[in-house]
């Protein structure tokens, strides 16, 4: 009996700890993958910015969250999830005071460096937490919280773009600043702080250290899997917007498209990694997405470019999903944080000048350039499948 009552009790903790940080990655997501969307055309025509330097946006945003996961995984590790939970809210409220009162595009990078950064210390460590608490189903648990990390932008974006139309730029940013401060104090009183004594969470041991990680051929397998899909899937952020004011589509639908699968296909990327392996999923969803974007520049109808848009938004969820379970089942949990935080460098800075940056150049200067856009992301994800294949085939290393 007491070891029913203490399963139970283990049970509504586990519970209590997935959703706070759940709660907690809400928001970020949409600041992540909402926001540069849905402003840059804003940010175009009020500070007279051209396409590459608000696509630099995204990459400075993304060099923030590379930068940022390496130490909040550390950070994880000393002071816990709810002293993580705390310093991403506040560096959250502080972007957005910064944003309300831009008056210039350089001012827009001081809140895409901070904001990112904020976002580094509620998602990295919320992966780490969930998979924590629920060892034998880490693709479901990843799923989760990638699914509010990744849907919230596909639910936020037309709101977004509603109150700018609507109630203007100034309202829009305070309205976001309340919103996030609402909803990470309630995920504060719901995640776990450290025990007395103790780790902040279930005690993990065994696994790689960060070096012995870095000397892996699996590690660098992952880490260009995440460079050139990263590339490819945050390109969207920046370009569905034009690209669907191009042809002449409702400007948000696309980007919708790709953030709902980008959203809902993280929880069912979760469910495949669990029952047919995380390298096998992410093999299949990355060649999906290269048909996908080898097809956009020949889609003419909103219904033809939203489903193919909607596979890229699936392929950069389900890399998301399946790389916490992918690289703690490479190199354990006891350093994952840290060793995740270097493959998210991946992703932040090689990604971030490969997608947004050069796609914003392209955009600018080339007559033609969707064409060009969406063939170079094509390439990207189909390296991605090629080196998930080789990874598949190489197996798990173990630790000397």
């Amino acid at each position: 009996m007491e070891r029913d009552a203490q399963t139970l009790a283990e049970s509504r903790t586990a519970r209590r700890n997935i959703l706070g940080c759940c709660l907690a990655t809400f928001w970020a997501g949409s600041v992540c993958f909402g926001y540069p969307g849905v402003l840059g055309a804003f940010w175009q025509a009020e500070f007279g910015a051209g396409a590459g330097e608000t696509g630099l946006v995204v990459t400075i945003m993304l060099l923030a969250i590379s930068f940022g996961t390496f130490f909040s995984g550390k950070f994880l590790n000393r002071f816990g999830m709810r002293a993580c939970v705390f310093a991403g809210t506040a560096l959250l409220l502080t972007s957005m005071a910064v944003l309300s009162l831009t008056r210039g595009i350089r001012m827009v990078y001081v809140w895409a460096f901070l904001a990112n950064l904020g976002v580094s210390f509620v998602y990295g460590p919320g992966l780490t937490t969930v998979q924590r608490w629920m060892p034998k189903r880490k693709g479901l648990a990843s799923g989760l919280l990638n699914l509010t990390f990744g849907l919230s932008a596909a639910v936020m974006s037309p709101v977004f773009e509603a109150v700018l139309n609507s109630a203007g730029y100034r309202a829009l940013n305070l309205g976001l600043a309340a919103c996030i401060f609402l909803t990470n104090a309630l995920a504060l009183t719901l995640v776990r702080g450290r025990r007395k004594g103790g780790s902040p969470v279930r005690k993990t041991s065994g696994g790689f250290s960060v070096l012995l990680a870095l000397k892996t051929r699996a590690f660098w397998l992952i880490w260009f899997t995440w460079a050139f899909v990263g590339a490819a899937g945050i390109s969207m952020v920046s370009v569905a917007k034009s690209y669907a004011e191009h042809l002449g589509l409702a400007s948000v639908a696309l980007l919708t498209a790709f953030n709902f699968t980008n959203g809902v296909g993280r929880l069912l990327a979760g469910e495949l990694c669990d029952k047919v392996g995380g390298e096998r999923t992410a093999f299949t969803a990355f060649l999906l997405a290269a048909v996908g974007f080898a097809l956009m520049p020949f889609a003419r109808s909103q219904v033809a470019v939203c489903l193919l848009g909607a596979l890229a938004g699936y392929a950069f969820g389900a890399l998301f999903t399946t790389a916490g379970p992918v690289a703690s089942r490479h190199f354990g949990l006891a350093n994952f944080g840290r060793i995740f935080g270097l493959i998210f460098a991946a992703y932040g800075c090689a990604g971030g000048f490969l997608g947004p940056y050069l796609s914003g150049l392209i955009l600018e200067r080339a007559a033609e350039p969707y064409g060009l856009i969406f063939g170079y992301l094509a390439c990207f994800t189909l390296a991605g499948a090629a080196l998930t294949f080789v990874l598949m085939k190489t197996g798990a290393p173990k630790p000397r």
